[in-house]
């Protein structure tokens, strides 16, 4: 298996919408590790790690997000895969 980890920007209207929490459920879904939290100037940011195929569906996921948000764009850094994580947690 091929295992990668991602660093991910969300651009929009994803504040307020339960981005976070459906990003949490969707990484559970699909096995994939790693943490979610808003940032102050409204954009959504996560690491996730975990299979690469099941990392590729996070990223995907990430362009719709949940009903209600309206994404404008998604940046994506590949970082080295770690392992950190054995979880996908909400930060605060």
């Amino acid at each position: 298996m091929v295992y990668q980890r991602i660093h991910v920007f969300v651009v929009g209207k994803v504040q307020g919408v339960y981005f976070r929490k459906s990003t949490k459920l969707k990484a559970e879904q699909n096995k994939v590790y790693g943490w979610v939290k808003n940032l102050p100037d409204g954009r959504v940011e996560a690491v996730m790690e975990g299979e690469e195929k099941n990392v590729d569906l996070m990223t995907e996921w990430c362009y719709g997000g949940p009903t209600g948000s309206m994404v404008e764009d998604v940046i994506v850094h590949k970082d080295v895969y770690a392992g950190e994580f054995d979880s996908f947690e909400i930060r605060y």
